[in-house]
């Protein structure tokens, strides 16, 4: 049976555990609505200029632009994206999961498939595992900038064209509420037109006028919207890992209260059975005196 100074030290080292687990949750939350802030500034932007793109890419020929190409796939992309850190429950391990499934799948099928790992759980995931991994963006999250975005659409798009990749994914989380999240997979490149479905009703009544010429429009849009796509990504995924990192602490620091108490109920049933022992022994030796 342990001692009651085991017991203490045992309290003690909860409670310390507890203090840690309950600041690293005020950071999250902290942390979590300046995410929030931001994602809200930017998702109607992201949202407008994605569906104008897919809207303009529909009426005009693929042949102006090399990132509206669709081409026979050989070799497939894939940007798996997922925190530097860990200590937010199932956060990564959801992500890795579908990516893993995802991968394999494809490869089964003969495709040859690369991966642009963001995060440094999705880094050390694969590599540990094997896996082709050609791009690689770690430790950004504590300071993430647009400027970390325009890096791996640049780069993954450079690729596209030149050819060494034929199609691209994204593997993240978003957030659908700050204690809620879902993994989503998302075509990248070649950037999907949003056609028409007369069946459906969903029909254009309307006509853009360009100005300047299509191909010339196309030429400075599609970057920028590839730009401003792997940001939301990242402040998605930024914006979903403090909101599952707060949950966790939230939860560690309510075990870790619990375990405090029963601690805290063992020592006393510890010491008063000490000193029931020390009574008895007492009154047997007094008797023996007698």
């Amino acid at each position: 049976m342990a001692t009651l100074r085991d017991i203490r030290r045992r309290i003690n080292s909860v409670k310390s555990t507890q203090q840690i687990t309950k600041a690293m949750k005020m950071v999250a939350a902290a942390k979590l609505r300046r995410a929030q802030e931001q994602l809200e500034q930017l998702r109607p932007y992201a949202v407008g200029l994605d569906k104008m793109l897919r809207h303009v890419t529909a009426r005009v020929n693929h042949q102006l632009n090399p990132y509206l190409q669709a081409r026979e796939v050989k070799t497939i992309g894939y940007i798996v994206v997922t925190a530097d850190r860990g200590l937010c429950g199932s956060f990564n391990a959801n992500i890795l999961r579908r990516a893993k499934n995802e991968i394999d799948a494809q490869i089964e099928q003969g495709f040859d498939v690369r991966i642009a790992a963001v995060g440094k759980k999705a880094f050390d995931f694969f590599s540990r595992r094997g896996y082709q991994i050609d791009y690689k963006l770690i430790n950004i999250f504590n300071n993430l900038q647009f400027g970390h975005a325009t890096d791996i659409a640049g780069s993954l798009g450079k690729r596209f064209l030149e050819k060494e990749l034929d199609l691209i994914y994204i593997v993240r989380a978003e957030a659908m509420s700050p204690v809620k999240q879902k993994v989503v997979v998302e075509q990248f490149l070649p950037i999907v037109p949003d056609e028409p479905e007369e069946e459906t009703g969903a029909v254009y009544h309307f006509e853009y006028i360009f100005e300047p010429d299509p191909e010339t429009l196309l030429q400075w849009l599609c970057p920028k919207s590839l730009n401003i796509k792997i940001w939301r990504a990242l402040l998605e995924s930024y914006f979903a890992e403090q909101g599952a990192r707060m949950v966790a602490m939230e939860s560690a620091t309510d075990n870790a209260q619990e375990m405090i108490y029963n601690l805290t109920l063992y020592y006393n049933k510890v010491r008063q059975a000490t000193i029931t022992k020390e009574i008895t022994e007492i009154v047997g030796g007094a008797e023996a005196l007698k």
